[in-house]
C-alpha cells in the first residue's frame, strides 16, 4: 500500500552547489518543476561538507530497509560532491582524492549493495562531477573582499577530482554528468569565460545549473528512460477527468 500523503523522491546529496540548487533556476527546482504531481525533489545539500562528512551524515538522511518499507521509494539519488574536497592539501575541506574516490564508491554502495542498511534496489544514481572554477570571481560577488580570490581552489586540482569521479562512474557502472567538461567547453577552456556560469567562481548561476539539468535528462534518457519526466504519470488524475462526486485515489505504483 502506498504510504499516504507522500509521493515517491528524489534526493540531491552533495555540498553547496547542491545546497543552492534550490534557488532560482537552480538544479532542485528545475526538477522540481518537471516532476510536480509526480516525484517530491528533496534538496539533501550541506555546504562546506565534503564527501568523507557526508558518509556520516547519509546514514542519518537516507532510509534504512526496514524504514524503506514504510516510507515513499528514493527513485533516483544524485551525488555531487569535489568542490570542497578538491581544495589544496592543507585547507580543512581537502580530502587527498584516492580517499575522495573511495568515498564515492562507498557511497554507492550503500544503495548498491544487498548487505548495506540502506540498500535500495529501486534507487538509480548519477555522479556528477565538480565544475570548474573561476579564482579571481570571488572578489566581483556579493559578500567577498574586492580583489579576493578563491586561493584554496585551482582547476588543475578539480581537474583531477572531476576525472576521478568519471573513473568511479565507469568503475561502478553509475551515469556521470561531467559539469567539468560543459563548463569548460563552454569557456573555450578559458577559466575566465566562466563569468555566466558561476556566481562567486565556485557556486553556479541560474544558467550554470540549466546546462546540469540539461545534461541530468540526457543521462536519464539513456539510462533510464522511465524515470523522464514525461514518462513518469502523476499521481491524480486531470481535474478535467475528475468526477466531482467521487474524487480518485491517487494511483500506486
Amino acid at each position: 500500500m502506498a504510504t499516504p500523503n507522500l509521493f515517491d523522491n528524489i534526493v540531491l546529496f552533495g555540498d553547496s552547489i547542491t545546497q543552492g540548487a534550490s534557488g532560482p533556476g537552480g538544479l532542485s527546482q528545475r526538477l522540481a518543476d518537471a516532476y510536480t504531481r509526480k516525484f517530491d525533489v528533496l534538496n539533501r545539500g550541506f555546504g562546506g561538507y565534503n564527501s568523507e562528512w557526508g558518509l556520516t551524515v547519509f546514514k542519518q538522511i537516507f532510509p534504512t530497509k526496514a524504514a524503506q518499507k514504510q516510507l515513499p521509494t528514493v527513485r533516483l539519488l544524485t551525488i555531487w560532491w569535489g568542490a570542497n574536497d578538491a581544495s589544496i592539501p592543507g585547507d580543512v575541506q581537502h580530502v587527498d582524492i584516492e580517499k575522495y574516490a573511495e568515498n564515492l564508491h562507498t557511497t554507492i554502495s550503500f544503495v548498491t549493495s544487498p548487505t548495506s542498511p540502506y540498500h535500495s534496489p529501486s534507487t538509480r544514481i548519477i555522479l556528477i562531477t565538480p565544475p570548474p572554477v573561476n579564482p579571481k570571481q570571488r572578489g566581483t560577488a556579493p559578500g567577498h573582499e574586492p580583489g579576493s580570490t578563491w586561493d584554496t581552489r585551482n582547476n588543475a586540482q578539480t581537474k583531477a577530482y572531476a576525472e576521478a569521479v568519471k573513473r568511479v562512474g565507469n568503475e561502478c557502472d553509475v551515469p556521470v554528468v561531467d559539469a567539468w567538461a560543459l563548463f569548460w567547453a563552454y569557456a573555450s577552456e578559458n577559466e575566465e569565460n566562466l563569468t555566466p556560469l558561476l556566481s562567486d567562481g565556485l557556486h553556479l548561476t541560474a544558467e550554470g545549473y540549466g546546462m546540469v539539468y540539461a545534461e541530468l535528462i540526457r543521462k536519464l534518457k539513456e539510462t533510464s528512460p522511465e524515470l523522464l519526466p514525461e514518462a513518469v504519470e502523476t499521481l491524480f488524475p486531470s481535474w478535467d477527468k475528475v468526477d466531482p462526486n467521487d474524487i480518485p485515489p491517487r494511483k500506486t505504483s
